[in-house]
């Protein structure tokens, strides 16, 4: 279940439903608008194995990993968050729902840092050539 955070614009969030993406919204179809940060993780443990989008960059914390689900800091410009959304799930690394669990990671125009449940130290992907 891909879950993406409030801040994100909504004209991505309907670039992505162009794209056949399909997601929930904090505020809109799970938890409440406004939610604190903090407040998100318990509402993550709720859900069937989430991965969360956020255009904020305090959910990019080690310690936050987590086996169950999967954050996401989109380290982009807001009207580009679509693009890196679709970027990040098309990466062979993480594809699918299990290789995402248990990450924390940084999407940026290089490519992809994160962390995982087990790691001690980031790691970073480029993105692959097209």
């Amino acid at each position: 279940m891909l879950v993406l955070d409030e801040n994100l614009p909504a004209e991505q969030r309907l670039l992505l439903r162009k794209w056949r993406i399909r997601f929930r919204v904090v505020g809109l179809d799970v938890g409440t608008w406004g939610t604190d940060d903090y407040n998100v993780l318990p509402l993550l443990h709720r859900l069937a194995q989430p991965t969360f989008f956020t255009l904020d960059g305090d959910f990019y914390r080690a310690d936050w990993a987590h086996p169950n689900y999967a954050l996401v800091w989109l380290d982009v410009t807001d009207d580009r968050a679509a693009e890196f959304i679709r970027r990040f799930l098309r990466h062979p690394a993480f594809t699918t729902q299990a290789r995402r669990l248990g990450t924390v990671a940084r999407v940026h125009s290089e490519g992809i840092s994160f962390w995982r449940t087990r790691g001690r130290s980031p790691k970073s992907v480029a993105w692959p050539v097209r």
